[in-house]
């Protein structure tokens, strides 16, 4: 899981005819290309204040990478052998693309400042043999198993939040669902443009139609994250957190939402739900910011106050 130095960004496939062959190839070079130096112009520069590694999860069935942010030792020798820390639990979007590195300029601010321990879960991606499930049970699993080793990895299993990003926060925001469901306590979540219906609703809401065509992202690529997240035969509700039997009671919410973004009223109805249910939830918008933002600093200015909105929430949940 090295990141690279350079690489050159793919063209964009045509999401309505591409193959699983040319998925697949153009997953692996856009993924290079996010790892890559070169990307860091657009997805910004890692805090110097956090230490960043990769990491194995020894899980059921399966190893799954994880990447690993730790507050850098300061001056006073404190840092990245600190213990009792708060556990982030961060989930990176992208659906059928995607990678921890590109949440770097973030997950590595939210550890050095808050401080914590911030994991970052390298999950399946969509094809056509892997669905929106495998993804949903390796950000649970994860989760699951620091919480479990909290003494090995350092952190306070009592000071636990989620932390998601687009499909990335459909898989925290379930696994908030879960935690409630299970007794594993959670402070609070973060979910980012969230994705939270995958049912055949997904598209019948007023921001696909006003913002079908955005440069980050647009209709047929989520008609093809459909297809692949929900193969014939599943229950596309369970995997579809604005469709859950019940809301309440879950870690209070924070709904980041940009306006010119095709799944902005995925995050609005989202957050209407969580309160109708008496789940505390605050939704902030941010004008004329397009979807997955918060990963694009070096071109969208609106990233570093929804970063500082996200690391107040965080310390005032984790901290108190």
């Amino acid at each position: 899981m090295n990141e690279v130095s350079t690489a050159q960004r793919p063209p964009e496939p045509d999401w309505l005819t591409v193959t699983a062959e040319e998925l697949v190839a153009y997953r692996d070079a856009e993924n290079r290309f996010r790892a890559s130096s070169a990307a860091r112009a657009l997805l910004g520069d890692p805090d110097p204040g956090a230490a960043i590694r990769w990491q194995e999860v020894a899980l059921p069935g399966r190893d799954l990478p994880v990447r690993v942010y730790r507050p850098s030792p300061g001056r006073d020798g404190e840092g990245a052998d600190r213990t009792g820390l708060p556990l982030v639990l961060h989930v990176h979007g992208g659906g059928f693309v995607g990678t921890a590195v590109q949440c770097d300029w973030v997950t590595s601010h939210v550890a050095a400042h808050l401080p914590a321990v911030v994991v970052s879960v390298e999950h399946r991606l969509l094809a056509p043999d892997s669905p929106l499930s495998a993804a949903v049970d390796d950000g649970w699993d994860v989760l699951r198993h620091v919480v479990r080793h909290a003494a090995q990895w350092g952190i306070d299993p009592a000071r636990t939040a989620v932390f998601g990003e687009s499909c990335g926060a459909l898989i925290s925001a379930l696994a908030a669902i879960r935690a409630e469901e299970t007794g594993l306590r959670l402070r609070a979540q973060v979910l980012v443009n969230p994705a939270v219906d995958v049912t055949g609703t997904m598209l019948d809401h007023a921001s696909f139609t006003e913002h079908a065509h955005t440069p980050t992202l647009a209709v047929p690529q989520l008609r093809l994250f459909q297809r692949l997240a929900v193969p014939p035969g599943t229950d596309a509700r369970t995997l579809s957190p604005l469709y859950a039997d019940n809301l309440g009671g879950l870690a209070p919410a924070l709904v980041v939402v940009p306006t010119h973004d095709p799944l902005a009223d995925h995050g609005r109805r989202y957050a209407e739900r969580l309160r109708a249910a008496g789940t505390p939830a605050r939704l902030t918008e941010y004008p004329e910011a397009g979807h997955a933002f918060l990963s694009l600093p070096g071109v969208v200015p609106q990233a570093e106050a929804a970063r500082a909105e996200i690391l107040a929430f965080l310390r005032a949940s984790l901290t108190a």
